[in-house]
């Protein structure tokens, strides 16, 4: 089978699949749209609007692509692959309607009651007068999250009563519905599944880290890092997050007539009475995604294009090489807030060096002279692989020293931490 693959937007997850799918020896061409310059290393580049179903329907027939793949979210949400879909084409990618999972909060609360998936206690507020008794229901940790899409950066987990009250007097002013939600201890998980229909195919789980400063201390970002696998989440409880969290949710989606055919991402706390989703997103996660496909060792357009095309069940489980993988983020100045732009990078040319490092562009913009400069909040990632983690963090730390950015700023305890999940108490979850 020889496959064009079109490949929809803009950011490291992105550069990643692109990267993920050149392996792949059926694949013949990758066409990125949008893209950045370091995908244009590996791909050819187009432009479009990812968000305009037409645009994008429309540029899959001029590269005659066998295969489109949306990475964002928000074109998931406002239903570029129905369009796409509706024109011909095999779409990697969720209905709108089965993209509530991630786009609203609520749908994804009330799926995962009536499929029996623990989670956490939540209220919706959607009025400044009833936040303060609301408020009161919950604690001493507090979670307030915007109920739409916010990127990761809509979420705020605090002890401080008054920056709960404040976050979701604020999401209020703005017009978005406010998500309160009980505090879910332990350790955190991200599991994406391939998900066609009712047939789930886990990947290898990752641990994102949200919080933009070391010890995870500061503001929740989109991600400054992650690692996989987990060498302390047994076999048993990843099995037991795929029967009894992700496999229910996919056949609930299918009952209620929005069968999901993509990516199912889980976000998870592993407790003390096991696992509790924390969110479901309706795409590969970033920047977890960049690690995970750095240990792909199965042709990727073929995982893809079996479940853009129904036939998931009758493709051999995916493959992964041994050892660990590890992703560093580094972001602009100033980032989770106004982040700077336009400043040169210097020390990123190489791209990808198949093997050890990675670098993959997320916010970065190429000027008239050549000049790569910064183009957003997270700019790059670097991706460490190795015999063992250890080794993977010591490969993308000595990689990402050299590269140099000004007034940039990363995290340097990604992986760090060897997580001990809490051994399970008698109590049902």
């Amino acid at each position: 089978m020889a496959v064009r693959v079109l490949v929809i937007g803009s950011g490291a997850r992105e550069h990643a699949l692109v990267l993920a799918l050149r392996r792949d020896p059926s694949v013949t061409a990758v066409i990125a749209a949008p893209g950045n310059p370091g995908i244009g290393q590996h791909a050819e580049l187009r432009p479009v609007d990812p968000c305009s179903a037409a645009d994008v329907a429309a540029l899959a027939g001029e590269v005659a692509a066998d295969l489109v793949v949306i990475g964002p979210e928000v074109p998931l949400v406002l239903g570029v692959a129905d369009v796409v879909r509706a024109a011909g084409f095999p779409v990697f990618g969720p209905s709108a309607d089965a993209a509530r999972i991630e786009g609203s909060k609520a749908f994804a609360k009330d799926v995962m009651a009536v499929a029996g998936v623990r989670t956490a206690h939540s209220e919706i507020v959607d009025s400044p007068a009833e936040l303060d008794a609301a408020l009161d229901r919950f604690g001493p940790t507090w979670v307030v999250k915007d109920d739409g899409l916010a990127a990761g950066k809509g979420v705020v987990v605090t002890a401080d009563r008054r920056a709960a009250r404040d976050h979701g007097a604020e999401l209020l002013e703005q017009g978005h519905p406010v998500l309160l939600e009980s505090f879910l201890d332990g350790p955190e998980v991200s599991l994406f599944c391939l998900v066609d229909g009712e047939t789930v195919v886990p990947l290898l789980p990752a641990q994102d880290h949200k919080r933009v400063g070391d010890g995870d201390t500061g503001p929740n970002t989109g991600g400054m890092g992650a690692y996989t696998p987990l060498p302390w989440l047994p076999e048993e409880t990843l099995n037991e997050i795929v029967e009894d969290v992700v496999k229910p949710v996919a056949a609930e989606l299918v009952a209620r007539g929005s069968s999901f055919s993509g990516l199912l991402y889980a976000g998870l706390a592993i407790g003390t009475n096991g696992p509790a989703v924390v969110e479901f997103n309706c795409r590969f996660g970033d920047p977890e995604t960049q690690a995970v496909l750095a240990l792909l060792d199965s042709p990727f357009a073929e995982l893809l294009h079996a479940t853009a095309t129904g036939r998931l069940a009758e493709v051999d489980a995916p493959r992964w090489k041994d050892g660990s993988a590890i992703t560093v983020v580094l972001a602009a100045e100033n980032y989770p807030a106004r982040p700077r732009t336009g400043d040169v990078i210097t020390g990123a040319e190489d791209g990808a060096l198949a093997g050890e490092t990675l670098v993959l562009h997320a916010g970065t913009d190429q000027r008239a002279d050549k000049a790569l400069v910064s183009a957003g909040g997270r700019v790059l990632n670097v991706v460490g692989v190795g015999a063992d983690l250890a080794q993977a963090r010591e490969r993308a730390y000595a990689r990402l020293a050299g590269i140099k950015l000004p007034g940039s700023h990363f995290r340097t305890d990604i992986g760090a931490t060897e997580v001990v999940v809490p051994e399970r108490n008698s109590v049902a979850g």
